[in-house]
């Protein structure tokens, strides 16, 4: 996705270090979020539907760094397939951070229980739109191999398709998140206060934890911040590339997979599984690791009922 930023305009070598950071930065992002997907195959503990909906995020988001992460065909169905195939991907990834703040907004804002009955409408909803936005970004584009390109809005016809077809979503998922995660803290917020007052132990809540969702939108807006200016800056000057504006769009578009699979994967259940399995292979060598894991939650929970 990112690299399909590019253009003739830039140098060979400049071409050779974009398709590098490309590179390194997919691989990045497809192991972390390979590494979730992993763990929610091998591990029964974590297939509940919560950790369920990240594990499609981190599917979806494997698979666009995998083929960022393919080679540059040099012609005909290859490089159209790698071009079509990372934009759904891509497309689908950020879809289901608004799933997922759609289905912790229903439950603990709206008090609603029937997120799992819902599930068959999250997929016709993620991946219904990314196909639709797939097909069509086809409009108004010419497909050719430029340099490190897999496919190339020659036009401003085809770069305004690209921008309706993937930034124009983006960016309101972007504000959908905002929106439901700030009225996902401020609801649990008046609830801590409310138990505190009551000296209520069963609804107080990890305030860091809660805190920690207001960072999520952040994940988007660094991965895409860069690449949206410069598809602006594009549309405007087509003709003037800037080497660096595009090196951190291609970086940072890139690693989005690997920001995923950080902040929504590797929680402390995870961590939890993780050091149960260690424990049981190597008891004595992670003994003492898995029982810091261990206190550390422990007197976790103890500070969050004391008061």
């Amino acid at each position: 996705m990112a690299a399909a930023t590019l253009a003739g305009s830039f140098t060979p070598h400049d071409r050779r270090i974009l398709t590098a950071v490309n590179t390194g930065a997919s691989t990045l992002s497809f192991v972390g979020s390979s590494f979730i997907v992993l763990c929610y195959c091998f591990f029964k503990e974590l297939r509940k539907f919560s950790f369920k909906l990240v594990f499609y995020l981190a599917l979806s988001d494997m698979l666009c760094s995998f083929f960022g992460i393919v080679g540059d065909p040099s012609k005909g169905f290859f490089c159209s397939a790698q071009g079509y195939s990372t934009h759904f991907f891509c497309v689908a990834s950020f879809l289901w951070t608004t799933v997922i703040a759609f289905t912790l907004h229903r439950t603990v804002v709206r008090h609603k229980t029937d997120v799992e009955d819902l599930e068959a409408m999250f997929h016709l909803y993620v991946w219904g739109t990314s196909l639709v936005m797939t097909v069509i970004r086809s409009f108004g584009n010419d497909h050719r191999h430029l340099g490190v390109l897999c496919w190339t809005q020659t036009g401003r016809t085809g770069k305004a398709v690209h921008f309706i077809t993937f930034y124009a979503p983006l960016w309101s998922a972007i504000l959908y998140n905002g929106f439901t995660y700030f009225q996902v803290i401020r609801m649990l917020n008046n609830v801590t206060r409310m138990a505190v007052g009551m000296s209520d132990r069963a609804y107080q809540f990890d305030m860091k934890a809660l805190n920690r969702w207001g960072y999520y939108p952040l994940i988007l807006i660094g991965s895409w911040a860069f690449g949206t200016i410069n598809r602006i800056h594009d549309f405007i000057e087509p003709g003037h590339k800037i080497f660096w504006l595009t090196f951190l769009d291609v970086g940072t578009a890139a690693l989005m997979g690997l920001f995923n699979s950080i902040a929504y994967g590797l929680n402390a259940s995870v961590r939890r599984a993780i050091c149960e399995r260690l424990d049981l292979f190597w008891p004595d060598r992670f003994e003492d690791g898995y029982l810091i894991v261990r206190g550390l939650e422990i007197h976790k929970k103890k500070m969050n009922w004391s008061l």
